[in-house]
């Protein structure tokens, strides 16, 4: 489960908590306090950082879908993962 459905998962239990069971209410808390416990933060120096929300804003992506995005690539220009085959006759819209 991404950290995204599973934030879209918890507001929908908010929004119907009358509906929403105790145990289902209780598996739902502690898979947040779970998710929240194994959260390491990467620790960058303050130009880092500035640059980073910088391209962030300008590519109106967040900082972590970046931070994913500028990993995946360093990996593959390194041949750490095989490079991803874009098919020469699809529409991608500038995004691969």
């Amino acid at each position: 489960m991404t950290r995204t459905s599973f934030a879209e998962e918890l507001e929908s239990a908010a929004d119907r908590i009358a509906d929403v069971s105790r145990p289902d209410l209780q598996i739902i808390l502690r898979r947040a306090a779970l998710m929240l416990r194994n959260v390491a933060g990467v620790s960058l120096e303050p130009a880092t950082e500035d640059a980073l929300n910088a391209v962030a804003a300008e590519m109106k992506v967040g900082r972590s879908d970046l931070i994913q995005i500028v990993l995946r690539e360093w990996l593959e220009t390194n041949t750490y993962l095989p490079l991803r085959t874009i098919d020469e006759e699809s529409e991608t819209d500038g995004h691969a």
